[in-house]
């Protein structure tokens, strides 16, 4: 890669924008994680846009999904394609870099294990801006459902693994989480010593009963047990009997969606013969109106 071709990386944001905040702390946790294990500087950039010569989507791809809890809730997603995951596991494993090697399960493994303490290193670095944050990744065996509010690329520099790339997704429920909390904390939102969040009693009210008009309207509520990528000739080939693998286990939290949105995670339960869901998990946006009065 050229040197015009080199990452661009985001302003430094600290201040700024809170996504772009987010992408710095994850490219810094990457180069230091790195660095680490290779025992020399491993510089990494976030970029807008993503390198000229970053491959599609394919089915050899890597995809892991990221959830935040606790200071930061919402869901990312990542992709690597198999030159990266390649690059980045010989540097884990501390094997010989082999460039003509195809990317084996245990290098696919040792990636995820390598986001684990990636994520580790974000967690502490993230505390001091949004408190705790935990942060738990699985393996998906597709890209999911959901299209990211925000993508972004980090890419290692072109002289190290080959220029690696972790193209990333982040939900929009998680952006607006990062953009709240950045209102939230603004000096700007303070006024005469208090909160601007703080309505006046009566325009309290006013808004008290201008939701009070939309108390009883309906709301179209569903439960996603998973989700799988399929091309279209396996569409083609289902029938009566065919069986579709989810990406998601038994055991794991069903999504409870509305409008699309996900806004709870939770276990089913049967309740009279019907399938019903116990809340276990409630995300931004979710408790935006208070409890109605019984």
């Amino acid at each position: 890669m050229s040197e015009a071709q080199a990452p661009a990386p985001y302003p430094d944001a600290r201040s700024a924008e809170p996504v772009h905040t987010f992408v710095q702390i994850w490219a810094e946790s990457l180069s230091q994680v790195l660095g680490q294990i290779a025992g020399s500087e491993l510089a990494c950039a976030g970029q807008r846009e993503p390198p000229s010569d970053l491959s599609p989507p394919g089915e050899n791809d890597l995809w892991a999904l990221v959830t935040l809890s606790g200071g930061l809730r919402g869901d990312m997603r990542f992709r690597l394609t198999p030159p990266s995951v390649l690059g980045l596991a010989q540097t884990f494993m501390s094997e010989p870099p082999d460039p003509e090697t195809a990317p084996t399960p245990d290098h696919r493994e040792a990636v995820i294990e390598l986001l684990r303490q990636i994520a580790g290193v974000v967690s502490s670095s993230a505390k001091a801006r949004w408190g705790e944050v935990q942060l738990r990744i699985e393996v998906a065996a597709a890209a999911p459902s959901w299209p990211p509010a925000e993508t972004f690329w980090l890419q290692t520099s072109p002289e190290k693994l080959a220029g690696a790339v972790l193209e990333i997704g982040l939900s929009a429920a998680l952006v607006a989480e990062l953009r709240s909390a950045a209102s939230e904390a603004s000096p700007s939102a303070a006024q005469g010593g208090g909160s601007s969040s703080t309505l006046p009693p009566a325009e309290s009210g006013q808004n008290m009963g201008a939701l009070n008009l939309l108390m009883d309207v309906q709301l179209a509520l569903s439960m996603r047990f998973g989700s799988r990528r399929l091309l279209l000739s396996e569409v083609l080939d289902l029938s009566p009997g065919s069986v579709v693998e989810l990406d998601r286990r038994v055991q794991e939290p069903v999504d409870l969606l509305l409008d699309g949105r996900l806004v709870a995670r939770g276990e089913v339960v049967v309740i009279d013969g019907n399938y019903g869901l116990r809340v276990i998990d409630v995300f931004p946006g979710a408790q935006l109106l208070p409890a109605r009065n019984s």
